[in-house]
């Protein structure tokens, strides 16, 4: 197996949408706090080496900011965001040094700073996870992979709206963008 990281220095934890809003809502295939505590062990042992830890979470101004094109199946719920919707997660920081992203679409790329920031610290290498798999990590790995990073999927680290989601992005989408791993493995690769 090749080295996943050149210098993990060079690398950011990007965790996409893990916020209490996206959350509290049905995921799978893992339980939500498996993912969650993953994640932490990620973020905890990135941090350790030097790293960026970049929480990414939606939110919306006004509403009027979101997107709301007519589609066949609509990509999420209708009616009010619960209080604290888009509160990052207190386990996973943000940390003195985090970087956080406000997204307003669901890729962390389009419209937002994170490409900038990222090359401004000499980034070149993306570990990302989060929720949702087929949704906000797949877009965010497609706009990473046209930017030219090197990626690694961390598949226990994320979850998809139902199993079948996950399972097909995981084994047939993210493949051809970069590497996928478990969490197991990106810790073994850090220590």
């Amino acid at each position: 197996m090749t080295q996943l990281f050149q210098d993990p220095k060079k690398t950011a934890l990007v965790v996409i949408d893990l916020q209490k809003g996206i959350v509290a809502m049905n995921s799978q295939p893992y339980e939500v706090q498996e993912v969650v505590q993953n994640n932490v062990k990620l973020a905890e042992a990135l941090r350790a080496k030097g790293g960026l830890v970049t929480l990414v979470h939606v939110d919306f101004l006004d509403g009027q900011d979101a997107l709301k094109p007519v589609t066949d199946a609509s990509a999420s719920s209708s009616g009010e965001r619960p209080e604290g919707f888009s509160e990052i997660l207190p386990e996973l920081g943000p940390h003195e040094g985090d970087l956080v992203i406000t997204k307003r679409q669901w890729g962390a790329f389009f419209g937002t700073e994170l490409d900038l920031q990222l090359r401004r610290r000499g980034i070149d290498t993306i570990i990302l996870t989060g929720i949702a798999t087929g949704i906000g990590v797949d877009t965010t790995a497609r706009e990473a992979f046209q930017r030219n990073y090197q990626q690694i999927f961390v598949q226990d680290a994320m979850n998809g709206i139902t199993q079948e989601e996950h399972e097909y992005t995981v084994n047939h989408v993210l493949p051809k963008m970069g590497r996928v791993r478990t969490t197991a493995e990106v810790l073994d690769a850090l220590k």
